[in-house]
């Protein structure tokens, strides 16, 4: 063959292309992300909106049923699962595989749109998102103190720890949970409101109107110019206490005449405990292709930097890392790919018994196998568990096309008696057609995994392609790098001995330095030297 001919005349050449792979593959191999398995996610859209006030019946009938109804008729839709809490109705669709996520966000919207005003008046605005199995938290950070109470350590949360976490390599977001939002809780005296023919919506309405900031303008004159501002927000207890609710001829009744005021949390409904005592927690949530290893190590390493920013008792500690169970996963599959690599080697070591020949065939093992990671790169896959066990299978496949190669060129040099490079040029021609065709055979049956659908063909298709990728580099290896190696190879140290004892005999002065050689020659037992004793007896004959 042309190829193999130019790589065994240039060997220069051959040794930079297989290079230039293993260069590829490396470096796609520190790009890639890591993953416990493939991104199999499913489209998944959800749609949430919240009513003020309503229980859970009122928003199942006032929302939940009108949006399911209109969305239920969007094409590609598989399954669609509501929930309706107080104040709160989810809606979650999941859409098939071979749906655009992009695309079925969007026709979301617009069918959103069209029962906009069917819903209540008071309903917010719905939020439509769409939602990935990466964009839940694998991070858990506990932040405790024996000094401050949670609504302290939430405001210490927001301010100090989310904003340097979320400024980290790879950090999508960092959202805070069993959080103490500072809020102004208004306890109405219901027999006060009574008394002045009050209800609790004027307290509402009063609160609303007074307690807010609005454009005052600004004041020019000839000279000068100022900007107003209008300080109408309300900050301390006090000053709520002191907004006036109602007046009833000349008495202003005031907050603090019909309500306690007080500073206390937003929502005291869920708690956080870590070691048993109440902490607040942040989750941290990776960007979607970032690498969940580098990602965990950037966290654990500014872990020390956000501890010291912190007020003197508060404690940052490491709660959960989902890290650790995919790092174990991956290296016992990286444990196993070397174990594979190196059973293969000694088994071809165990029939062919020359070491420089094991080589050989062994080479074919890392140049496939790390290549492969570039056309992994290139194609958007992962380091996963599925993509490792692919190549771990593919260990014992590439070198199948270096063993044949291999094979030939001995045999035409040890029985046809032709020189090593001669030997590799011809054998390689002779079988380099039926390497090429199985290499074909085996890409014809793992390639097909690509293109099965569901969940199935999500997991399997980087299996599928992995395989054949490695099959396909082993076969360019295996007729360039293999027979271009061979010739070197012949050069050995059982091989050295025979030339050398060949020319001593040849070039001998006079019989009486025979008989030694010929002792020489009969103590070189190896099948492998033949071809050198064959030699001998004509050098003698002559």
């Amino acid at each position: 063959m042309k190829l193999s001919e130019t790589a065994i005349r240039r060997p220069v050449l051959a040794s930079m292309l297989s290079a230039a792979l293993v260069l590829f593959g490396a470096i796609g191999y520190n790009r890639l992300s890591v993953r416990e398995l493939p991104d199999i996610d499913p489209p998944i859209i959800s749609v949430s909106t919240v009513l003020p006030g309503a229980n859970a019946q009122v928003v199942e009938t006032a929302v939940t049923d009108v949006l399911e109804e209109e969305l239920s008729t969007i094409q590609g839709l598989r399954t669609l699962s509501s929930t309706s809490s107080e104040q709160t109705s989810n809606i979650g669709l999941e859409f098939t595989l071979d749906r655009p996520v992009d695309i079925a966000a969007q026709d979301v919207r617009d069918k959103v749109s069209r029962v906009r005003g069917r819903l209540p008046v008071d309903v917010l605005e719905p939020v439509i998102a769409k939602q990935s199995a990466d964009a839940q938290p694998f991070f858990w950070l506990a932040l405790s103190s024996d000094n401050y109470d949670l609504m302290q350590l939430s405001d210490v949360a927001d301010r100090l720890v989310k904003a340097r976490l979320q400024s980290l390599p790879g950090v999508g977001s960092a959202q805070i949970f069993g959080e103490r939002r500072y809020s102004m809780r208004v306890w109405v005296d219901p027999q006060a409101l009574s008394a002045r023919g009050l209800t609790v919506q004027d307290v509402e309405n009063a609160i609303v109107s007074r307690n807010v900031e609005i454009p005052a303008g600004r004041i020019e004159s000839t000279r000068r110019e100022f900007s107003v501002r209008s300080l109408g927000e309300l900050k301390t207890p006090q000053e709520f206490g002191e907004m006036v609710v109602a007046s009833q001829g000349n008495q202003l009744i005031k907050l603090k005449d019909v309500a306690r005021v007080e500073l206390g949390p937003e929502d005291d409904r869920s708690i956080f405990r870590y070691n048993g005592s109440p902490s607040v927690a942040i989750g941290v949530v990776r960007q979607s292709k970032a690498n969940l290893l580098d990602v965990a190590r950037n966290i654990r390493e500014a872990l020390p930097a956000i501890q010291q920013s912190l007020p003197l008792g508060v404690k940052l500690q490491s709660a959960y890392d989902g890290s650790v169970f995919v790092t174990h996963s991956i290296v016992d599959a990286r444990r196993t790919l070397l174990i594979a690599a190196i059973l293969v080697v000694l088994i071809i070591f165990v029939f062919l018994r020359n070491v420089r020949a094991t080589i050989i065939p062994g080479l074919a093992i890392p140049a496939s196998i790390i290549a492969t990671f570039a056309i992994m790169y290139f194609l958007g896959f992962s380091i996963n568990n599925f993509t490792l066990l692919a190549l771990t299978i593919a260990i014992g496949i590439v070198v199948d096309d270096a063993i044949i190669v291999l094979e030939n060129a001995f045999r035409h040099q040890e029985e046809l008696h032709e020189q090593p490079e001669e030997a590799a040029v011809r054998g390689t021609n002779e079988i380099g057609f039926a390497a090429i065709a199985t290499t074909i055979a085996l890409v014809a049956v793992f390639t097909p995994l690509a293109f099965l659908t569901g969940t199935a063909g999500r997991l399997l298709s980087e299996f599928g392609i992995a395989v054949a990728g490695a099959v396909v580099i082993s076969g360019f290896v295996a007729l360039t790098l293999t027979p271009m190696l061979w010739p070197s190879s012949c050069s050995s140290a059982g091989s050295m001995r025979c030339r050398n004892g060949m020319r001593s005999c040849c070039g001998a002065p006079s019989i009486t330095a025979r008989p030694s050689c010929s002792a020489r020659w009969r103590s070189l037992r190896s099948p492998s030297l033949r071809l050198c004793a064959t030699r001998r007896r004509a050098c003698k004959r002559s």
